[in-house]
């Protein structure tokens, strides 16, 4: 399977992943911003955005093996990659598998245990409920401060602040993934993120203060998952840092990936 991807800008390449949902236009806020360093490619995984889903199983597992056969194509082997979401955690998985080179991974998920899985699935599926039911009217209520708000608190710590246009995109690409429900059950309550003591490159870890999916207490899992990863605090940002601070998101970045990376603490 061919992914269907963007790509931006020229220079050396930089591999964007989406979360659960989402489509390559999440990274909309930062896209140019990186693109004016790097040569961009933003993929939609399988059963989002314009790829289609896989025939079998759709998983943690499936899908980054999806994403190393692309890489593997396209010649972007030992690529460096940002995730943010489940996207965070499929780029801490490559990494783990040896397969990419620097890592930044934006609140991944897949370090929750005991009541936060059920926390993670119970907000996040009646939700997706609601988005669905709400999309003939959705375009009116992105169009609206009020409305971004009421949808997006629990990916933005300033929703109305969100571009209206962006904001639509992630509510429609959430209510026409295929593969959206078997997703949230499976990284609910299936296996946790592997960890690892070495990896190709650099692993930074960004995580929002103020994240509502993935709390931030989870953050210490993953250092120990990942011991030689550094940790990164995005102050007053939600799930999706590269939303609410994307100048901030993308110095990040630029400075952790590349030929003259330097992993911040």
């Amino acid at each position: 399977m061919e992914l269907n991807h963007v790509r931006r800008g020229t220079g050396e390449p930089l591999l964007l992943v989406h979360g659960l949902g989402g489509s390559w236009r999440t990274w909309r806020p930062v896209l140019e911003l990186l693109a004016a360093e790097r040569e961009v490619i933003a993929i939609d995984l399988p059963g989002h955005g314009g790829t289609p889903p896989l025939s079998g199983e759709t998983s943690v597992d499936t899908l980054a093996d999806a994403v190393g056969s692309f890489l593997e194509r396209n010649d972007l082997e030992g690529v460096d990659v940002v995730g943010n979401s489940m996207g965070g955690r499929l780029v801490l998985e490559l990494a783990r598998r040896g397969e990419v080179g620097a890592t930044v991974a934006l609140d991944p998920g897949g370090f929750w245990k005991g009541w936060e899985r059920y926390f993670f699935y119970a907000t996040l599926a009646p939700s997706i409920r609601l988005v669905r039911l709400l999309q003939p009217v959705m375009g009116r209520l992105m169009d609206s401060a009020v409305g971004r708000t009421l949808l997006l608190a629990q990916l933005s710590a300033r929703p109305w602040e969100l571009p209206a246009d962006v904001a639509l995109e992630e509510m429609r690409t959430f209510a026409d993934s295929p593969s959206f429900d078997e997703l949230l059950r499976r990284l609910a309550f299936g296996p946790g993120q592997e960890g690892t003591d070495s990896t190709p490159g650099p692993v930074v870890i960004g995580w929002g203060r103020k994240d509502r999916v993935t709390l931030p207490r989870q953050a210490k899992r993953a250092l120990k998952r990942f011991p030689d990863a550094r940790l990164y605090w995005f102050e007053g940002c939600g799930h999706y840092p590269h939303w609410d601070a994307p100048e901030e998101a993308t110095q990040l970045i630029l400075a952790c990936t590349g030929e003259t990376a330097v992993t911040t603490q």
